[in-house]
């Protein structure tokens, strides 16, 4: 069995991070059934642990009494967050308590705690009473409907993020727009994707190996499981009483990287790589033509400019459409579709360049980033937006890329 002695601290499963199925071995040596597995990753919140611990079980008693188990995966917190946890075992006998000293993160602690659950629905919920915890019984309701994913969401009807400062506002929805655009089939099935409060049924991820990044599992769990419904639930994010708060700016690259590393994950790499190889060339275009315009015919800064860069465009627009695009192209003949493509090429192209603009702007006049490396941040991300939305847009993926 996974603990060593009544009330002691769950041993931590090592290697991949993968939740196996329940068999019917699995439910003869478990002296009850449990419905619900509720992990609570932790990380100094001793002050929180008794209230929230005491509410939960009052709660869960009177809806699923003896059918869920609560599991607190503590990071070796400094306040002895695992301690508080574990000499609470004996009054509340459905808590389990491991504590971690060699993996750190949030998301993994989450899936540690999954590892080691017996419950047919697997859930998270954090443990700064941030999450009302009434809309546990909604998700579960939800899931008992037949939902694969049941999300408690701050963007839906009856949801909201209480005394949120207008900042605080401003970076969960660029957190959501950027998901939005970087792994739209993903995010795009969610109102919340930075949700911490969810639950999904254990089929559902039985058996795939995850591999979060940062604080957020949930667009881990949907982009890597079989989810084929999710069901959303409203909530109002409330304001943390005792505790600190561990949302840094680390956690918003974090984030940034997991998206990426989905992304890629699914991202048709010779593709991309063929369309980068002609975005140099329409560089080589561009300040060739640039140079022409003013140095052999004498034509204004801001005219060279403008014809140079549209020279380089229909450079990389022709190139794309015969090389990175042409298996769909070739499907798509006739010289209106072409122009039609055109036209949508240089309006992303258009849009792409006011990006650029703005996150050079932003990087290096608010977060002080050196003015070259911001531009290179800035030429990466709208490269990486240019290919997306072209290939969904103006050349609609209409077979499997090869």
């Amino acid at each position: 069995m996974i603990t060593t002695q009544e009330n002691s601290l769950i041993i931590v499963p090592t290697g991949l991070l993968k939740v196996t199925a329940i068999t019917e071995n699995t439910r003869k040596l478990s002296p009850t059934e449990i419905k619900l597995s509720l992990v609570i990753p932790t990380y100094k919140e001793s002050q929180n642990i008794p209230t929230l611990i005491q509410r939960l079980t009052q709660l869960l008693d009177t809806q699923i009494p003896n059918a869920y188990e609560l599991i607190i995966v503590d990071d070796n917190s400094p306040d002895l967050t695992w301690q508080v946890a574990q000499n609470m075992t004996q009054k509340y006998p459905q808590l389990r308590v491991m504590c971690r000293k060699k993996e750190r993160g949030l998301s993994t602690a989450v899936v540690r705690g999954w590892q080691v659950a017996k419950g047919e629905i697997l859930g998270v919920i954090d443990a700064d009473l941030q999450h009302p915890l009434e809309t546990l019984l909604k998700l579960l309701a939800e899931i008992e409907k037949g939902a694969d994913l049941a999300v408690a969401s701050r963007h839906v009807e009856e949801g909201g993020v209480s005394d949120w400062s207008i900042v605080r506002r401003f970076l969960s929805r660029g957190a959501q727009l950027l998901g939005l655009v970087i792994l739209p089939g993903v995010v795009g099935r969610l109102s919340d994707p930075m949700s911490g409060y969810f639950m999904v049924h254990r089929s559902a991820i039985a058996g795939q190996i995850l591999s979060p990044v940062g604080y957020k599992i949930l667009i881990e769990v949907l982009c890597r499981g079989n989810i084929r419904w999710v069901a959303e639930v409203g909530y109002v994010f409330q304001e943390r009483l005792g505790g600190e708060s561990k949302v840094t700016w680390k956690q918003y690259i974090e984030y940034l990287q997991h998206l990426l590393t989905l992304r890629f994950a699914k991202w048709p790499i010779g593709r991309f790589i063929r369309f980068v190889i002609v975005g140099f060339s329409g560089v080589s275009v561009d300040i060739g033509i640039f140079y022409l315009l003013r140095e052999a015919v004498g034509l204004g800064l801001t005219g060279s400019a403008i014809l140079s860069a549209e020279a380089g465009i229909i450079n990389n627009f022709l190139w794309n459409d015969l090389w990175t695009f042409g298996d769909i192209s070739c499907s798509q003949c006739g010289w209106r579709k072409r122009v039609k493509r055109l036209l949508k090429f240089n309006l992303i192209c258009l849009t792409g360049l006011i990006f650029n603009l703005l996150i050079v702007n932003l990087l290096f006049n608010l977060f002080g980033i050196n003015e070259y490396l911001a531009k290179l941040i800035a030429i990466a991300t709208v490269t990486l937006w240019n290919f997306w939305v072209n290939m969904k847009l103006s050349w609609r993926v209409t077979q499997i890329d090869k």
